[in-house]
């Protein structure tokens, strides 16, 4: 005989159901709903009609009676009794619980009416580029050694693998001359800059398509392209005699040529953001209010029909053990969803209550926040504060932002005060936005500002690995001439 640990099943369910964001929860009742028969939406007009209906007193004489036709009384006590019939059906009718009739005769297929609600996927860059290639007037063996020119242009339309590679000994359709013929036809179809084997053949293919394509554009990107990217402009400016004002004039103009035209086609999987908590300021008063952004998920009950059905002794073995299973899982999918509501608005609250001064002031006033401390403070668990936070949102005066950010490690300035990693990023965002692009700042500079500012303990390896971490460049390529 061992002991062991083991989760029963409604505390699986419990974690599933705190991990869930706003949408996935919404889309896990749904699912429940078209399951379980036993659980139903509450009606929000009246949402205790069913259940405070009163009971109908049991009638003994309810029941199939021989009718006898009497001839006492001209038959007033049969006629009598057609006339209660109408009585008894509307009482077995409130015994079995509403019906739902249909709007339509015919049984409507769920599984068809899902594919009718589905959006239709976008087309991709490659069918894009093959409905193109189709009307293209070209030899047969051109045509072909296109098609497989466009199986192997990927994402962002860039052609991924050597001219010479898509031609194999065996391959007796089309020869590699026809490959070199494909390639320039390719390269004039939509979008711009499609087919380019390197950005500098991408960003030439889309200026020779421009209609006032200016020849220093052209120039610059064909014959000075590996200066240009290490912001050599003095050299280049010297090289093609012109000053240095028309230069940036014309790299202005480059800037807007797409890096990677192929995006421009095809699955677009942008996901919506949802936020789960909502904190709003009190009329000012320096205090803040949490709440849950629930108000889309319906609220959730018993059928009361199928909970009598139970305790009837009528119903069969078969039948009750079915719905004492189904009530059994519904119990636990509310119960669920009532925990995560309590424990996600417990951790918003101490979330809230330990960074009141980003609230008030904004991103440069975040503090250091273990998770363990709210967890104690909570009463729960550490992991159980992590799926709570877990792909879940806060919308503030301050934007919509993933409860996670506000966990985070830090360091403290001069003075004593914590400052979380995020906020030190701000900071330095900061001193880049603000410093003289003439003349831009390298990292022992900017090491220096963070201290000027409080913040003198990092080093510059630390400056360099967060500038690297937020996508800002060396000195030497935000240099502007």
């Amino acid at each position: 005989m061992e002991q062991r640990m083991k989760l029963a099943p409604h505390m699986i369910q419990s974690m599933e159901i705190l991990q869930l964001p706003i949408l996935a929860l919404q889309e896990r009742i749904e699912q429940e709903l078209n399951g379980n028969p036993v659980l139903e939406m509450e009606d929000d007009d009246n949402p205790d009609e069913v259940a405070a209906a009163p009971e109908p007193a049991p009638d003994d004489n309810i029941g199939e009676k021989t009718l006898v036709v009497d001839t006492d009384n001209n038959k007033a006590g049969d006629f009598e009794r057609l006339d209660n019939l109408d009585d008894e059906f509307k009482d077995f009718i409130d015994q079995s619980g509403p019906y739902r009739g249909r709007h339509d005769g015919e049984e409507k297929d769920p599984k068809l009416e899902a594919l009718k609600n589905v959006a239709a996927p976008p087309q991709s860059l490659h069918d894009y580029l093959t409905e193109q290639w189709a009307m293209v007037d070209a030899e047969e063996p051109v045509k072909k050694a296109g098609s497989a020119i466009i199986d192997y242009i990927d994402d962002r339309g860039y052609l991924s693998v050597p001219l010479e590679q898509l031609h194999s000994k065996d391959q007796k359709d089309f020869a590699p001359k026809h490959l070199d013929d494909a390639l320039p036809l390719i390269q004039q179809l939509d979008p711009p800059g499609v087919g380019a084997r390197d950005l500098r053949e991408c960003l030439l293919i889309q200026l020779a398509q421009s209609n006032d394509a200016p020849s220093l554009e052209y120039r610059l990107i064909a014959n000075h392209m590996d200066a240009l990217l290490e912001n050599r402009l003095p050299e280049i400016a010297k090289k093609m005699d012109c000053d240095m004002e028309r230069l940036n004039r014309a790299i202005q103009r480059l800037s807007k040529l797409d890096l990677s035209p192929g995006l421009q086609i095809g699955r677009n999987d942008s996901i919506p953001i949802t936020p789960d908590v909502m904190v709003e300021s009190r009329d000012g008063s320096g205090d803040f209010s949490v709440r849950l952004a629930d108000n889309s998920l319906p609220s959730l009950r018993l059928n009361p029909f199928y909970t009598r059905m139970v305790d009837d002794n009528h119903t069969s073995e078969n039948t009750r053990k079915f719905l004492q299973n189904n009530i059994r899982s519904a119990h636990w999918i509310i119960e669920a969803i009532e925990q995560r509501k309590h424990t996600l608005l417990k951790v918003a609250q101490t979330i809230v209550r330990h960074q009141r001064d980003f609230f008030e002031q904004g991103p440069l006033y975040l503090r250091p926040l273990p998770m363990a401390t709210v967890a104690q403070e909570v009463g729960v668990h550490l992991a159980t504060v992590s799926r709570a936070v877990s792909g879940k949102y806060m919308q503030c005066a301050w934007g919509i932002l993933p409860l996670r950010k506000f966990f985070s490690g830090g360091t403290e300035d001069t003075s004593g005060l914590a400052h979380s990693w995020e906020a030190i990023r701000v900071q330095l965002q900061q001193i880049i936005d603000a410093e003289d692009k003439t003349q831009p700042l390298n990292d022992d500079q900017i090491k220096e500002k963070l201290a000027e500012a409080g913040i003198s303990h990092l080093a510059r390896r630390t400056v360099a690995k967060y500038r690297k971490l937020m996508n800002i460049p060396t000195a030497k390529f935000r240099k502007k001439y």
